[in-house]
């Protein structure tokens, strides 16, 4: 099986086709900071890692499957079992709070490389205390926190690393309107990290540790997740919101009733819901312990782009829509089903 690699990159293919038009050939970077990246790579790296991984297991894949075992470091002798063998995977991109962006930033400069591994950013939202105010704790925090904010704006400067400077918003939202997009694997530092499988990727919170990991290119371990399959049937009335969604979740799997699995979110239903409807359903599912939460792509995912300037990944993403939604075949681990009245 052939697997697509740095050195057959869409870059060269397009110079070495002359009748190639200069349209076809210009990249789609995964965001607008990261104009050297081209999104269409990471999706051929992931048709390529999912045929190699239904070539082995025989089975139809669910969309969560199809994104993880995509992002594997060696698809060809994995040990892929839900919930017991261990993955080692290749994420898109990092994301950091400030709070843990600070030891993190420590161990990856003392690791002695030159740049991050993978796109990689660092966003100053969580020493903000809130106390009197928008304006005045913003200032509050940039007088107490000047020496934290210095070293990291400096060392993302130094490392390749994106800044987000205090006051810029809330990690995760800031992730979902410019580096999230349906395919993507996104670790970050932070437990809502999840809310980004609003727009169909697979995006976990995880620890400083990882983070380094990833950064330093080293492939990042995670127990094979299972996954808990979530059927929507009807629509959104008057008198419901997405939240009511996952609150009636909560209440049938428990706080913990998420642990060790994926949730993921499939059926007509799905119609109904925004891209930031998605995205809360799944920021909440932090609350159930869940590994994270995906919804598959469709039409709303592609305006929700179309709307944050990345028209571009929505055209990729609608070629690779096969990708981004489960076979028809579903195999999950736990089945649950929930009906809107009409």
């Amino acid at each position: 099986m052939l697997r697509i690699s740095k050195t057959h990159s869409m870059t060269a293919l397009c110079s070495r086709n002359l009748r190639t038009t200069a349209a076809v050939c210009q990249r789609v970077p995964m965001s607008k900071f990261d104009p050297e990246t081209d999104v269409r790579e990471n999706f051929a790296r992931l048709q390529s890692n999912v045929d190699i991984v239904k070539s082995r297991l025989r089975r139809p894949l669910t969309l969560s499957e199809k994104i993880v075992y995509g992002h594997l470091d060696e698809p060809e002798t994995a040990d892929i079992v839900r919930g017991e063998s261990y993955l080692r995977l290749r994420p898109d991109r990092v994301a950091m709070q400030d709070a843990t962006a600070q030891m993190a930033m420590l161990q990856f400069i003392s690791s002695g490389l030159p740049r991050v591994a993978v796109p990689s950013t660092i966003h100053c939202d969580h020493l903000i205390e809130a106390q009197l105010g928008g304006e005045a704790d913003l200032n509050r925090a940039k007088d107490i926190n000047k020496e934290v904010y210095n070293f990291l704006s400096t060392a993302g400067a130094k490392y390749g690393a994106g800044f987000w400077r205090p006051g810029s918003g809330i990690i995760h939202q800031i992730i979902l309107e410019n580096y999230a997009y349906p395919g993507i694997m996104l670790i970050g530092t932070d437990s809502h990290t999840v809310n980004g499988g609003g727009l169909g990727g697979v995006f976990v919170g995880v620890g400083g540790a990882d983070a380094v990991d990833v950064m330093a290119d080293i492939p990042w371990e995670l127990k094979c997740p299972k996954v808990i399959g979530v059927h929507l049937t009807g629509s959104i009335s008057a008198w419901t919101s997405p939240k009511d969604v996952i609150l009636r979740v909560a209440d049938i799997l428990t706080v913990k009733g998420g642990t060790g699995a994926i949730v993921e979110y499939f059926g007509d239903g799905v119609e109904s819901l925004s891209c930031t409807g998605m995205g809360t359903i799944c920021n909440m599912g932090a609350e159930i312990g869940a590994t994270t939460s995906i919804f598959p792509y469709n039409e709303r995912m592609a305006r929700y782009l179309v709307a944050t300037e990345r028209g571009g990944i929505a055209e990729v993403s609608e070629k690779y829509k096969h990708l981004l939604q489960s076979d028809e075949a579903r195999s999950t681990t736990r089945l649950s089903k929930l009906t809107s009245p009409s």
